[in-house]
Formats: structure tokens, sequence, C-alpha cells
């Protein structure tokens, strides 16, 4: 299989009357198939920006990104509107559930987007709620469970369309420390036991030890990478900490 996705010297300028800030300074890297990818950095370091390229949500100012042979720096804008809905999935956040519909029902919307034929929806549903261990809640609305399993509906809502690209941007930062654990949890079983791709940004170094490759942003460049490798991830997650303590501390959630 190809790599999955290629960045290609990608910048990202943005204008405020006459001051240009540049977000992302040529920025090359690849995402291989079922790879878990982190991305840190200090506040304005351009990892958000970075996400929301790769995301279609924002266009690149030069440079190229590829999925597979796609170069979605080309693409129209109808062309990728449609792009994101068969090869995306989002998890942010605030969730964005709906709280007029159940979790099982979020989840299945997903699918009925797609005009998925309802027994395949209705197996799908069922494989992701017992995947991520929503059984119990399956009829409740978002409003009547916790933070944590309002984000593993996200994960299973995200997840339920095979996307081939799972964007999280700081998916922990409402989560008490128990509910990110488990939410990490499932990134991981979401990543070893179906093959999801997941590119996260995180400024917390204990989500970061989650992840086989980290990037590190500063200024709009990479300006390291760690490999996680054979390490456990106490082990990991000291290096990442060595590598903040190079970017001047305590990182902040990027603007």
């Amino acid at each position: 299989m190809g790599r999955e996705i290629r960045v290609e010297d990608v910048e990202k300028y943005y204008r405020n009357g006459r001051q240009v800030t540049k977000a992302v300074d040529r920025v090359s890297f690849t995402v291989e198939p079922g790879e878990f990818m982190g991305v840190m950095g200090a506040s304005g370091s351009g990892k958000t920006t970075l996400l929301n390229l790769l995301a279609t949500v924002d266009r690149v100012t030069a440079g190229h990104i590829y999925y597979q042979d796609t170069d979605i720096t080309e693409l129209t804008e109808d062309e990728l509107s449609e792009f994101r809905k068969k090869n995306l999935g989002f998890i942010f956040q605030d969730y964005n559930l709906l709280d007029t519909l159940t979790l099982e029902e979020n989840i299945e919307l997903a699918m009925s987007l797609q005009e998925k034929k309802k027994a395949v929806i209705r197996d799908e549903c069922e494989r992701m709620i017992g995947l991520l261990g929503l059984e119990a809640v399956r009829h409740a609305f978002p409003y009547q469970v916790s933070g944590g399993q309002r984000q593993r509906c996200a994960c299973a809502r995200a997840m339920v369309n095979h996307p081939r690209l799972l964007l999280a941007d700081e998916p922990t930062g409402a989560l008490d420390s128990r509910a990110a654990q488990i939410l990490l949890s499932t990134f991981t079983k979401m990543n070893r036991e179906m093959g999801a791709t997941i590119f996260m940004v995180t400024h917390d170094a204990f989500s970061a030890s989650y992840c086989s490759r980290i990037l590190f942003l500063q200024d709009g460049k990479i300006f390291h990478e760690l490999v996680k490798g054979k390490r456990t991830r106490r082990e990991f997650l000291q290096e990442i900490l060595d590598v903040l303590s190079l970017t001047g501390g305590e990182l902040s959630d990027d603007c």
C-alpha cells in the first residue's frame, strides 16, 4: 500500500491589513496508512492551521497535499466537499453531537447522510456501539451522559463510515483525566483493531504519548520528530517532555 498522505512544501499565510503572518512555513511530511500521528506545538506554532489544511477546511497558500494520488489543493469547493464527506472523520473538543438525537441516532445519522441502506446502517452502528462500549447509554441523549461517553460517541460517529483519515483537534481538552485516558485507549483500539489512520493535534504530553509518531512545530516549521518504536508509553512520555522543555516549558492551546 502506498503512502496515505504526502504534505509537500506547504505554506499558509494570513493577511490582516498590511500585516502578513506565516502560520505554516515550508512543511513537508508523510503519514503512512494505519499510523497514529500527533502534532504538538505552543500557541501560534501552526498546529491547528496544519490540521485545518489536512481537513480541507482551509486552503494552502503554496505547496501540495496528496491523499494517495489525489492532490486536494487542486480540487474545487464542490469536489472538496465530496472528498471530505467520503474520506475524512472529525473529532472535536466540544463533541459536536446533536442534542435532539440519542447517541445511537447520532451515529446512524453519519451513515444516513451517505444514503446507506438501513440494514447496513443498523449493522455498522451495532458494531461501533459494541467496540466503544456504549451499549448501556445507546438510547440516552448527549446531555444525559458523561463527557467521556459523549466523546466516545463522537469517535463512533467519526469512524462508522471507515474514513481514510481521522482528524482529532484537542480531543481530550474538555475531559477529566480518567475520561481522557479511556478516550485515548479508544483511539489506540481504533488504530490497532480497525486500522484507523489518526492525525491528532494536542498540547498535552500525556495524550501525545499514545501516538506512534509526533511532529513538533515551532513558528510554523517542524523542528523535531519523535518515533515511539518499541519504547513503553512511560519512556515515550519522558522523551516528549524532554523535547517540550526545549520550547520553553508547558504548552498552551493553539489559537
